[in-house]
């Protein structure tokens, strides 16, 4: 009979998987000549939870980034993710790595239907990225698991549309189920909300929720109604430097964070 430590609990394990980091930056640095736009920058994204990083215009959240995802290099500092160093790494190898990035202006192509948006996100993972001389034909293999993906983020009765007639919404999530495609460890998001109506917003965000049960999301949103309902951790920037960390209960309660957000030291 095997007999377990006495300390150990039913879904230890399971925590464990969840508390898992899965992307870190340490004393993460980057100038541009003489001025500085990241600076000693820590950060620790963890498996199935929502990491925003948020700040006021100029704070430095874009440049981290491009940092993270290698379209940019560090000055100093390093990068890590799934317990690879990828601080020298190419941004082609950090994404095959699993480390996926979605960005403010949607990349979808318009001309396109909905479902063979979906396939040519599938090509890379299918192994048809370079066989550009296959007859078209030779995609609908890609059929099935392009169907599953838009059935996921409720696109399935779109299909056929061309995905420049979809709201400015459903581009976006037709944007984030591309990035899906993909199979990411870790998706990156860049302001996902950005110029969206209300229900376009519930319906992202109840999205973005659903992604990350099974993997780490970070995202860069100005719309705090977003992130103080859907972040588990937050991260704010101010000139480079990370300001204040936590949940949402603390950074909102922090007084730094309130006179860079509001110019104010009083609510």
């Amino acid at each position: 009979m095997m007999v377990t430590g006495v300390n150990e609990k039913p879904g230890n394990h399971q925590n464990e998987i969840e508390a898992r980091v899965v992307l870190s930056a340490r004393d993460l640095c980057r100038d541009f000549g003489g001025f500085t736009a990241v600076n000693n920058v820590n950060l620790d994204v963890h498996h199935a939870k929502v990491h925003a990083l948020i700040g006021p215009n100029g704070a430095g959240k874009t440049t981290v980034f491009n940092l993270l995802t290698k379209f940019l290099q560090p000055t100093s500092g390093k990068i890590t993710l799934l317990d690879h160093d990828i601080t020298k790494t190419s941004p082609a190898r950090v994404a095959r790595m699993g480390l996926v990035r979605s960005f403010q202006i949607s990349a979808i192509f318009p001309h396109l239907t909905v479902l063979e948006n979906i396939r040519v996100a599938l090509q890379r993972p299918g192994n048809l990225a370079i066989q550009f001389w296959l007859p078209l034909g030779k995609l609908d293999v890609l059929n099935n698991r392009a169907m599953e993906l838009l059935e996921s983020v409720g696109l399935e009765n779109e299909y056929d549309s061309q995905a420049a007639d979809l709201s400015y919404g459903r581009k976006r999530v037709l944007e984030i189920a591309t990035t899906l495609a993909l199979d990411p460890k870790v998706l990156l998001l860049d302001e996902p909300m950005a110029g969206m109506g209300g229900e376009d917003v519930s319906m992202v965000a109840e999205l973005i929720r659903e992604v990350a049960k099974t993997r780490a999301v970070l995202m860069v949103e100005h719309n705090l109604n977003v992130v103080a309902d859907l972040c588990d951790y937050i991260t704010v920037l101010q000139r480079g430097e990370i300001l204040a960390e936590g949940d949402y209960a603390t950074v909102s309660n922090d007084e730094r964070v309130k006179v860079a957000y509001m110019g104010t030291d009083h609510d």
